[in-house]
């Protein structure tokens, strides 16, 4: 069963997922606007829901393995692949990259689907995009749950997301809120100096 854009964004509404505030992105950016995707995914059945959309548009697709980033995709990876009855793995960063550990690899030509909860400028999806480049995997698509760059951000292969919005975001030296001194909050999983 495949939800509309509106059924989603109500589920974040009524799972507390939509934050509003003053936020530090993972990217390094600041927002007034947060996806807290995590909120949504500790329900079963609405990461069930909203996963089968991404599992819908992507069926069609030669798909052996889907990989996802640690933290916030591997949830979606995880549950993107159950749907599709594949294998998933996922990298996670040491040394500050993203690579792939617990003697998690990939084969030359496998065909992987790369899975995320939020993406605003895709910087964790392209590292995952190039660790499936340099095991000369083949990425077949690239799925994610919210697009806050309103489809700006182009990986170069067939992608998909379950929700699209423009979220303004700010470099620090441009953010408003960081000039009316408003406290910045980083609720995400990667750790920004």
């Amino acid at each position: 069963m495949s939800l509309s854009e509106i059924e989603i964004f109500q589920i974040f509404e009524k799972t507390g997922a939509l934050l509003q505030g003053h936020f530090l992105l993972t990217s390094g950016r600041h927002s007034n606007v947060y996806f807290q995707c995590a909120k949504v995914l500790q329900y079963p059945e609405y990461t069930e829901l909203v996963c089968s959309n991404i599992v819908e548009h992507f069926k069609s697709y030669d798909i052996d393995t889907v990989i996802a980033p640690a933290i916030g995709g591997i949830v979606v990876g995880q549950e993107v692949a159950r749907q599709l009855k594949k294998r998933f793995i996922f990298a996670e960063r040491e040394d500050k990259a993203l690579t792939l550990r617990r003697g998690f690899t990939l084969s030359e030509g496998e065909k992987v689907l790369v899975c995320e909860d939020v993406v605003t400028t895709g910087g964790s999806v392209f590292e995952v995009i190039d660790i499936v480049k340099n095991a000369g995997a083949q990425v077949a698509g690239v799925g994610f749950i919210v697009d806050r760059s309103n489809g700006k951000v182009d990986f170069g292969f067939p992608q998909f997301s379950t929700m699209k919005m423009e979220a303004v975001s700010f470099t620090a030296d441009e953010c408003e809120l960081c000039k009316k001194g408003i406290p910045v909050v980083k609720p995400g999983s990667k750790k920004i100096k």
